[in-house]
């Protein structure tokens, strides 16, 4: 098997995996057939979850709101810390609006977020 092609393959690949792993230690010989079973299949297991049930980067306005949770602020209270009208951090939230570069730095900054988050990218 070169890739998992289906659901069936990959329930069943993840099931070998899982019969594999208590007889692979760090000890075992990489040319052991089981190690070289486990590896395979892992391999094969990770290229299809990354395919089918990968999580993608998160929307700025979800980490705002994250954030703002953590923090325990309002939106009100972010405006003010930021210096911008509530509507606009609204904006920003709902997507309607990307920040600027400077409001972008101190979102970063005040909020404590990466700034490649910030930023998108």
């Amino acid at each position: 098997m070169t890739k998992i092609e289906n659901k069936e393959q990959y329930e069943w690949a993840v099931a070998r995996v899982e019969q594999l792993l208590p007889l692979v230690d760090d000890n075992t010989p990489r040319t052991d057939p089981n190690s070289i079973e486990l590896e395979l299949l892992s391999n094969l297991v990770a290229d299809y979850s990354e395919e089918h049930f990968a999580i993608g980067k998160p929307a700025l306005g979800d980490v705002i709101r994250m954030r703002m949770a953590e923090l325990g602020i309002t939106q009100t209270k972010l405006a003010e810390i930021l210096g911008l009208s509530a509507s606009r951090i609204s904006d920003y939230i709902t997507g309607k609006s990307e920040p600027t570069l400077k409001v972008a730095r101190e979102l970063a900054i005040k909020l404590d977020i990466a700034p490649a988050v910030v930023l998108g990218i």
